[in-house]
């Protein structure tokens, strides 16, 4: 196993947002080198049909593997909700996680009412896939779904706070959260909702647990490794950014949620 621990770990969402889920691997795992795929072209996969997503899903999982990898990551929740069995299939034996199951694992632990609030683009709202991990984690959860599709455009627009965004916010969750039998927990079911989380703390309250799955979603990863006995025991891993669009517009807005600069420079532009 020596040879393929020391593959580096791919990982692809449609755009920028996914970057989070980056950010959060690279804390869980600083000695694994990192591909990174954003599919900037064809953003964003919310508003697209499942089989329009699962085959971009493929293209792109298919090009990080091409490339030599020892573990798949999804950190898009709309491709998880549609595309990981079949990407476990086409992959195999290379491990495919998503951020589904381990967002909604971490939900399911952190409320206290059972009343869970799950936001996503249209696309993940649509195949339903949080209520049913929610399901058989808490079976007597009430779990609510938006979708919020102008907050995709927002964190890609890298416009994360202001009067426009809180309008945009406000909008879309005062309704979820009014009233007395308002959720407990809110779930961030898309990786670029966290960039907006300021004014989504506002509109909902501090009495509200906000969940993000990057995470867990890392924990999951470094547990699956550890499992398959892939982990790198030592040194610094080095990341490899690509996008399928606009090297510089991906730099400029993905140092937002990496949490540090990104280089024009350092993204190669790839053909899907």
């Amino acid at each position: 196993m020596t040879g393929i621990s020391a593959l580096p770990i791919g990982v692809f969402d449609s755009g920028v947002g996914g970057l989070t889920v980056l950010r959060a691997l690279r804390a869980a795992l600083p000695s694994e080198d990192f591909l990174y795929l954003g599919d900037t072209a064809r953003l964003p996969y919310g508003t697209k049909s499942a089989a329009t997503v699962a085959r971009y899903a493929m293209q792109a999982a298919e090009a990080l593997a091409a490339r030599g990898i020892k573990c798949l990551v999804v950190a898009c929740n709309t491709a998880s909700s549609v595309a990981i069995p079949a990407l476990a299939v086409r992959l195999a034996p290379i491990p495919v996680i998503g951020v589904i199951e381990p967002g909604a694992a971490a939900a399911a632990q952190a409320t206290r009412s059972g009343r869970i609030a799950v936001i996503a683009t249209e696309g993940t709202v649509r195949g339903g896939a949080y209520p049913r991990s929610l399901a058989a984690l808490a079976p007597h959860a009430v779990v609510t779904q938006k979708a919020c599709p102008l907050f995709v455009a927002l964190a890609e627009e890298g416009w994360t706070d202001g009067p426009i965004v809180e309008a945009v916010v406000r909008r879309y969750l005062e309704p979820v959260f009014s009233g007395d039998a308002a959720p407990d927990t809110l779930l961030l079911g898309c990786t670029h909702f966290p960039a907006l989380v300021a004014p989504i703390r506002r509109i909902v309250g501090q009495g509200v647990t906000i969940v993000d799955s990057a995470e867990t979603t890392a924990a999951a990863t470094a547990a699956q490794l550890a499992r398959l006995g892939l982990q790198r025991a030592a040194g610094i891993g080095a990341v490899r950014m690509m996008a399928t669009d606009g090297p510089e517009r991906f730099a400029r807005v993905g140092s937002v949620f990496s949490g540090e600069p990104i280089a024009a420079s350092e993204v190669e532009l790839v053909d899907l």
